[in-house]
């Protein structure tokens, strides 16, 4: 008898699923950080302020009121209606309280969507870029993802007639990003109109719009899809309170949609894992009602670092910028420096180019291939103008080396 494999018991549906390059590099820079080397990391997307103290105290004295003991799977009612009112008087979207579900951060609320409504083979339009975890997800569900790309020529954003001709019979859900991780992309109103135009002209289709950077904006506050006419009925809006209000360590989601898929939804969440933390939700929210101040606070910061990333990389020869609208990212185009050397180093691929970057020059990026789009690199200016400024000297000299 053969000595038994563990490997072999594994899933198809795991086997298909690959390790996320983001994850990955920010290993990689950590473990060498850890043996000394001084690593600039320009990797995950994390704020890197603290919660906000009202928050913190919030949850602290939820928990020390008994917020300590299983909250109900869809949240806790007086959050949901808050989140609701804040998505009507802010999004125009006309949700109601029952069609907003509290999840252990964002990303569970796209799984949640997912398993609700993709039945095996159903296809689902990812836009590349897109967040690394997207096609994970739609295979995990068992979806077929159909990638459309948009490079930097057209500021990421594909043409009306690209998703279209994407579009089949088994098309269940395009998966929308407005703002955009990796490349700050938002789609403007009369983009998502037609975009809206094309989808209710479809028997089945879906739209799933993530909208968890909507707070970070810099020239206009993005609009939400579902808040166009007819699309309320055919949207699954995602977000949460990691990004705007720096509590990515709290893991609170939701998604608002309406009663017919929310209620999956709820059914889903009950069946994988349960409510979410008690006074955690607490925290939030104090964060959905109480003042803003600190959120227009971290936006303007962030507002000044894209500036400065922007201007020191529009220093770099041979690499090309569009400075994103939004988010905290900036995806530039590195493609002019693939094929090159450095001494007997041949760079052929932007992963190749991140590994020998991170390896060489001591700077953790992120390779485009990650989200769909070779030849480019993701980098979070989600940093100190320190870390920014070190970092983007060393891809300077970096880009100078290759010949």
């Amino acid at each position: 008898m053969k000595p038994f494999d563990p490997a072999s018991a594994l899933s198809a549906r795991i086997s298909a699923i690959e390790e996320a390059a983001i994850i990955a590099m920010a290993q990689k820079a950590r473990e060498m950080k850890a043996q000394g080397v001084d690593v600039v990391s320009l990797t995950i997307g994390e704020p890197d302020f603290d919660t906000p103290a009202a928050i913190r105290q919030a949850a602290a004295d939820a928990m020390n009121a008994g917020f300590t003991h299983y909250a109900p799977i869809a949240g806790y009612l007086e959050l949901r209606a808050a989140i609701a009112r804040r998505l009507n008087e802010d999004n125009a979207i006309p949700v109601k309280a029952s069609g907003v579900i509290l999840s252990n951060g964002a990303k569970q609320a796209l799984n949640n969507t997912c398993f609700a409504t993709l039945d095996a083979g159903d296809e689902v339009i990812l836009i590349a870029p897109f967040w690394a975890a997207y096609e994970g997800i739609v295979k995990m569900a068992g979806g077929v993802p159909v990638v459309i790309s948009a490079g930097s020529d057209t500021g990421f954003k594909p043409t009306i007639e690209q998703v279209a001709d994407a579009m089949t019979s088994r098309t269940k859900l395009i998966m929308l990003n407005s703002p955009s991780n990796p490349s700050g992309a938002v789609w403007n109103p009369s983009e998502l109109q037609a975009l809206a135009d094309l989808v209710q002209t479809h028997p089945r289709c879906l739209v799933l719009s993530d909208e968890i950077y909507e707070d970070i904006w810099f020239e206009e506050r993005p609009t939400s899809i579902a808040s166009l006419p007819g699309m309320f009925n055919r949207t699954i809006t995602v977000n949460g309170f990691s990004k705007a209000y720096a509590m990515t360590g709290w893991r609170v989601g939701y998604s608002a949609s309406c009663e017919p898929i929310a209620k999956a939804i709820s059914k889903v969440q009950g069946t994988f894992t349960a409510g979410g933390n008690a006074f955690a939700q607490q925290g939030a929210l104090a964060a959905v009602t109480g003042p803003r101040d600190d959120v227009d606070a971290m936006r303007a910061s962030y507002h000044r670092r894209r500036d400065l990333t922007v201007s020191l990389l529009n220093e770099i020869a041979d690499i090309k910028v569009v400075s994103p609208p939004a988010t905290f990212y900036i995806f530039p185009d590195i493609s002019s420096l693939l094929g090159r050397s450095a001494g007997n180093t041949r760079i052929e691929t932007d992963v190749e180019f991140c590994h020998w970057l991170l390896d060489e020059y001591h700077l953790a990026t992120v390779p485009g291939s990650a989200f769909g789009t070779p030849g480019c690199i993701r980098l979070s200016f989600a940093a100190s103008d320190d870390d920014i400024r070190k970092g983007l000297a060393r891809l300077a000299e970096a880009a100078t080396a290759l010949v």
